[in-house]
Order: structure tokens, then sequence, then C-alpha cells
């Protein structure tokens, strides 16, 4: 992105050079290269040859990001790493096969055997596995830390600290961290900070404006939008963008393919509009909850009653449609009560268009008692469908 002008390299410009997200998304200049197709072509081949040994010494040299082999540069794919590092405000990306693998990547490549990693308790439970048992095999050490407490990362620094690893919301309590502090700390002590930032997707939240280093989505969520891919980014700058490629990227080969490239492209076009009609669903059932008398709390950092609420208005342009809500009402209870929804599917992930549940035994401490945690996923129903499902699914609850 040229800051200068306020434009990507596709030409949106919204008013007074500010990038308009939606237009970001949706515009493509004319492209004479492919007969003025509206969707990039499928580059769905391995290698890339040259007419000239010239211009083939000069694409294995790196030095322009000049496709040689579908491992390290396909056109497809560079197409969607552009539009994603635009829509974060980063000026590089690189797109992996799956979330965790941008996740191992992102990790791996900023510690060393010896190394300490700071990581926020709730993260992503595959990422606290990689931290707490398969980097420790590698003399790789991790403190978990209650990320909604600045002076717990303090507490915790050690003098071998090299990674501050965020992720806000997380997306089970939707704890958030306060990422200008979290950024001013880790600079201080020479750490580089990374955030899982799928939640909130590049529409609502831009970590790199708080001074984050590395930022990283699942695209199988939100970014892809239909339930029919897996996939993730990391995105960062110039320089630790193209180390991350000559090392950990190209070494460890996680690499998207150029079909789920496509897909992902489809499903960008319009992340801006599902997530306005996303976060509108979201707020209208959670606010619904909220009246239930057998739902004690709801985590979502939207409503007002939402203790970080402050915090997230500060952070977030906006909010998603993944919430959770807490009953002392017993798992089995709350299963049997998600086995009766109608428009709420059970299972794992969102992000689609589709809405979700999932249950969980809620864990005592910080004043909760034993009981429920129930996850919601909200769709693109329309919302007094989902409320009113919620509602009949409700009758007789607790004996009530």
């Amino acid at each position: 992105m040229d800051s200068k002008q306020g434009r990507t390299d596709n030409g949106s410009n919204g008013p007074r050079g500010i990038i308009d997200p939606s237009t970001l998304v949706a515009h493509d200049p004319h492209d004479e290269k492919h007969q003025g197709a509206v969707v990039m072509p499928i580059y769905q081949n391995s290698l890339f040859t040259f007419s000239t040994y010239e211009e083939f010494d000069q694409a294995m040299a790196g030095d322009d990001d000049i496709p040689v082999y579908s491992r390290g540069h396909n056109p497809t794919v560079q197409q969607l790493e552009r539009r994603l590092a635009a829509l974060q405000g980063g000026e590089k990306a690189r797109c992996f096969a799956s979330g965790m693998a941008a996740i191992s990547t992102a990790i791996l490549s900023q510690v060393r055997s010896g190394d300490h990693v700071l990581c926020v308790d709730q993260a992503y439970g595959p990422t606290r596995e990689l931290l707490s048992v398969f980097l420790t095999q590698y003399g790789v050490e991790t403190t978990f830390v209650d990320g909604t407490s600045i002076e717990a990362f303090h507490a915790a620094v050690r003098s071998n600290t090299r990674v501050m690893y965020l992720e806000s919301p997380t997306t089970q309590t939707f704890r958030l961290q306060d990422l200008r502090a979290c950024a001013e700390l880790a600079r201080s002590i020479g750490a580089v900070t990374i955030i899982d930032n799928t939640w909130a997707t590049p529409c609502f939240q831009n970590p790199f404006e708080f001074g984050i280093d590395l930022v990283l989505h699942s695209i199988s969520k939100y970014i892809g939008g239909h339930s029919d891919i897996i996939g993730g980014v990391l995105i960062g700058s110039e320089s630790m963008l193209r180390r991350i490629n000559r090392s950990e990227y190209l070494l460890l080969g996680g690499i998207m393919t150029p079909h789920s490239a496509s897909l992902t492209m489809r499903g960008l076009r319009t992340l801006p509009l599902r997530m306005e009609k996303l976060e509108q669903n979201g707020i209208a059932v959670a606010r619904h909850l909220e009246q239930l008398p057998f739902v004690r709390k709801v985590n979502h950092p939207g409503l007002p009653s939402y203790p970080q609420h402050e915090l997230a208005k500060r952070q977030m342009r906006g909010f998603s449609s993944l919430f959770s809500f807490e009953t002392d009402l017993p798992p089995e209870e709350m299963k049997a009560w998600a086995g009766r929804l109608t428009y709420f599917r059970i299972g794992v992930s969102w992000g689609g268009y589709e809405s979700l549940v999932t249950v969980g035994r809620s864990v005592p401490g910080r004043g909760s008692v034993q009981g429920s945690i129930v996850r919601l996923y909200i769709g693109l129903e329309h919302p007094q469908v989902l409320i009113e499902d919620i509602e009949q699914a409700s009758q007789g609850l607790g004996g009530g």
C-alpha cells in the first residue's frame, strides 16, 4: 500500500484517500492479461518456466516474488495475499493450508531453544498444545497469563521472553487484551507480538494500529465465509514476511492450494457486507439472551454489560457474531436444550452462513460456579427466527 496516496495495488480509493474495505474487496481493474476475466484464473500448475536463463536466474534469486514453483509462489494465491495484506493494513501476507499452519509458522519463526513465550491463557486449544507440549521438546518454555491484566504480563516476563502471543477476543469467554499496552511492553523487552485476529476480522480490528508485529487469521472462518475451505494467513512487515518465507514457510510446506485461494477470494468479496449483517444479528440474539432467567452471564464484547466493553470500543470498529453464555444448569441439560434447537446446528468452527451451538462445562473460578458454558455462532438467518427458536427450546428448561 502507498501510505501517501491511501491506495492499494488495485486502485481502490475512498473519500479523502481512505481505503474503503467494501471497494477494496469488490473492485479489480480490467485484466488485459486474462482477456478481461472478472475472476482471477486458477493457476493449477506446479511449476513455471522461463524464456531465458537470465529470467530464470532472476526468479531463483527470490527478489521479485516471481513464480517458480507453487510451493513458493502461485499467481492465484498471490492475488489473495495482496488483497488480505491491504485489507488488514499490513505490508505483506502469506497464505497457508490451515489456520494452525499459520499459527505454527508464526511462532516457530520467532523462537529458538532456550526461549520463553508469554501466551494468553484462553487462547485457541491447539495453540496452547503447541506451546505447552510440542515446543517443550525443543527447549521452548511458555507461561500462560490472564490476558485481561497487563500486570500479569509484566509479572511473567523473563530475560529470555521472545514472543507475546495474543488472541483478542478469545473465542470461549471472549476476553480482550489491551493491544497497545501489550505492544509497548513487548517492544521494551525486545519481544515480538503475534495476535490471532480471527474473531474481529480485518473489518473490525487492525492490530497494526496499536503496534502489533504479526497478525494471523483462520481463513476457514469469516474470511472464507461459506464453510467450504480450510486455510490461514499471516500478515506483517515486508522484511519479517520475507524472512519467514525463506525459512519456515518454504521448509514446512504448509501452503494454500490455488483452488482454496480462489474460493477464499470469492468469500472475501462479500466480507464487509456479511460482517455488517452478522454484527446486527449477533447483538440482537445476545441482548435477548440477557433477559432469559436461566442465563447467568452473556460473554459478548459488544454488550454494555460486558466487563471489557469500553476497551472493546477503543480497539474495535465493530463486533462479530460468535459469543457464549453461562448458566448454572448442568451440561447434560443444556445439551438436551441444544438438541431441541431447529435453526442452530451442532458443530465446531464458525464464520459461515449457518448458526451453530456447542455446550461445555464451565470452569469454577473468578466468581463462577459449576454449570455450563454455551457457545453460539449467529449466522445469516433472520435474528427473530433464531430468537424464537431459542424460546421454543427453552420451554421447561431447569424445571421452569
